[in-house]
């Protein structure tokens, strides 16, 4: 067994992918400069958000998260054990490295700080948080409006006659400067509360831990389940569509064809148009929402592709002909969360942990809720416009000859696109041809070579020096990185390869076939009774959940979204395998136990 991950300066570039620290930030790679720290520190890839290679520009919104995540912890609520979360890009993947705080008596130090700031939310929850939806949306507003104008042949007289003394290009130019502004806005807002959700959880989950040593993780997760998020809604919009085509008599016409297809056919009758307004109503904000985990520009957004939720909703039409119940089981869910909380309950004596118990099970519960509400607003709102804006400005590259196509954007970084537009500028004002047409056509040909080197590389879980003992509860509970995986990755496990073990994420016990699929173009294969296999699940797969029999993921603690949606939904879960997509193949029988966390290869 290994004493360490490989060192990442030891990591060679893969053929073909020369340079390609030129397409990140020169502060989020690795390098000499900070040898020392990166080579002595614990790295691991984010598999749970970024499995894939990042494309320079998505790395900004990936930076801009961290940042927040870091800053609210560290500088905002001052939270006694840990710091930020650091992050470096490697061969085009992403990995993280969480600050904790070493020195107890610094942990003691930082408490009455945390005290008073975190405790002004927790006492002050509710208004703050009303507060914060219209604030988000008031943002998400702003990001809409953002228009990107082509520069006219000639400025409009109107700018003479108003004496406004400024042009078309400026208005470009800090038209791009306010999509960066409100996409780093935008994490600010994200990470107002999450930390704190977690905070309180992670509190109550450590009282619990204190009080009943022997509690199992899931039955704490639990005791907070039965929660109603936004999260939820883009599938509960589904349901309520594919209800109301049998309600109309429609059913055939919207279950005919492609989603555009099925449009035309409801055209000109009553029942057609009475659906076709519930379908748009839907659409705003709800189709908003990513297949993927929405940080790369390449998921497929069910906005612009409505063939995924109308795919989604003869799902649904098919289920509900056969009588069969589209409801999520909250009131199962519901009956289990107040069974397990009565059952520790009474095992509580002493009066005084009994009433902090309560105290903290009840804040915990007020607070959670907010850990996936914001994904929906953030990662799955927020970016589809942002996705959306910047093809928008690529268009305007491809229109003067920079690129060949509007995604090319993404092969920039987010500093190299103001380079660009004011070389459009330059040639624009001058009267003369910008340098771009020909410089930028073969550097994003190159620039695809390198990404596509790149995602044949095959990354390390894990770079530098493990601790001794992961106690960072984040990187437990949300990135499924514990001492047993990290053991598994150094090489130390005789683990049975038919036999996995991972997070005993939602309650359940399960047999049936495999189903592997690496991303959302694999569930359309999946049959019913089927067994989902995936590097990670996205929130946006919920409507499957009713069709197969559990999930088994590579990544992901007990508090990541794969774990809480699957818990919402009486899906028996196990996540954080780490080789599920390896071990397992396509047809191979399964037993899942959500209970233990038990993934067993029965073929």
């Amino acid at each position: 067994m290994a004493d360490r991950f490989p060192s990442p300066f030891d990591m060679e570039t893969p053929p073909g992918a020369e340079g390609w620290e030129q397409l990140y930030a020169y502060s989020s790679v690795f390098s000499e400069d900070r040898r020392t720290y990166e080579d002595g520190t614990f790295w691991f890839m984010d598999g749970v958000h970024t499995p894939e290679v990042v494309p320079p520009w998505d790395a900004t919104i990936l930076e801009f998260a961290l940042i927040g995540l870091s800053q609210y912890n560290t500088r905002h609520y001052v939270i006694p054990p840990a710091k930020g979360v650091d992050v470096r890009f490697l061969n085009g993947y992403m990995y993280l490295s969480p600050v904790g705080v070493a020195d107890p008596a610094e942990i003691e130090a930082r408490v009455p700080e945390f005290m008073e700031r975190a405790g002004f939310y927790f006492q002050n929850w509710q208004r703050l948080y009303d507060a914060w939806l219209p604030k988000v949306r008031t943002l998400i507003g702003e990001l809409e409006a953002i228009e990107f104008t082509p520069l006219p042949d000639r400025e409009a007289m109107a700018v003479l006659t108003e004496g406004r003394g400024t042009g078309s290009a400026l208005d470009l130019l800090s038209t791009y400067n306010r999509l960066i502004d409100l996409t780093m806005k935008l994490w600010h807002y994200h990470f107002e509360f999450l930390n704190l959700g977690y905070a309180a959880y992670l509190d109550f989950f450590g009282f619990c831990k204190g009080l009943f040593p022997s509690i199992p993780d899931q039955a704490i997760a639990k005791m907070v389940a039965g929660i109603h998020v936004d999260l939820f809604q883009p599938d509960e919009e589904l349901k309520k569509l594919a209800l109301l085509a049998l309600e109309l008599g429609v059913a055939d016409h919207v279950s005919t064809g492609t989603a555009a297809e099925a449009v035309a056919s409801l055209r000109g009758s009553d029942a057609g148009e009475t659906w076709l307004a519930a379908w748009e109503t839907a659409k705003q904000p709800w189709f908003n929402f990513s297949a993927g985990s929405g940080f790369y520009h390449s998921d497929k957004v069910w906005l612009e592709n409505l063939d995924i939720p109308m795919g989604f909703i003869r799902g649904y039409i098919a289920k509900a002909a056969r009588d069969e119940s589209l409801e999520r089981p909250m009131a199962a869910v519901a009956a289990e969360r107040d069974r397990i909380v009565a059952e520790y309950a009474a095992l509580i004596d002493d009066p005084e942990n009994k009433a902090m118990f309560e105290g903290k099970l009840g804040l915990a519960r007020t607070v959670f809720p907010y850990v996936e509400n914001h994904n929906f607003y953030v990662e799955h709102w927020g970016h589809s416009i942002i996705w959306r804006k910047m093809r928008d400005l690529g268009g305007l590259f491809v229109k003067e000859g920079f690129f060949a196509d509007a995604d090319d954007i993404f092969l920039l970084g987010r500093n190299e696109v103001p380079v660009a537009l004011f070389d459009m500028y330059h040639g624009w004002a001058v009267g003369i041809e910008s340098r771009g047409p020909s410089y930028w056509p073969r550097e994003i040909t190159r620039r695809h070579g390198i990404m596509k080197a790149l995602r044949n590389w095959s990354p390390p879980p894990a770079l530098g020096v493990p601790p001794e003992v992961i106690t960072e509860p984040f990187t437990v509970m949300l990135w499924g990185v514990t001492s047993e995986s990290v053991k598994q990755w150094l090489g130390g496990s005789d683990d049975d390869p038919n036999h996995l073990h991972g997070f005993a994420a939602s309650p359940g016990l399960a047999e049936g076939p495999a189903r592997v699929i690496f991303s959302a173009d694999g569930i359309a294969d999946l049959l019913e009774g089927e067994i989902l296999v995936a590097p990670l699940t996205a929130p946006s797969w919920a409507p499957v959940f009713g069709k197969i029999a559990a999930t088994v993921t590579d990544v992901g603690g007990i508090m990541s979204h794969a774990a809480i949606v699957c818990r919402e939904y009486g899906l028996p879960a196990v996540t954080g395998t780490a080789y599920g997509t390896k071990n397992i193949k396509t047809g191979q029988r399964l037993r899942v136990d959500g209970n233990t966390g038990d993934v067993t290869i029965l073929d």
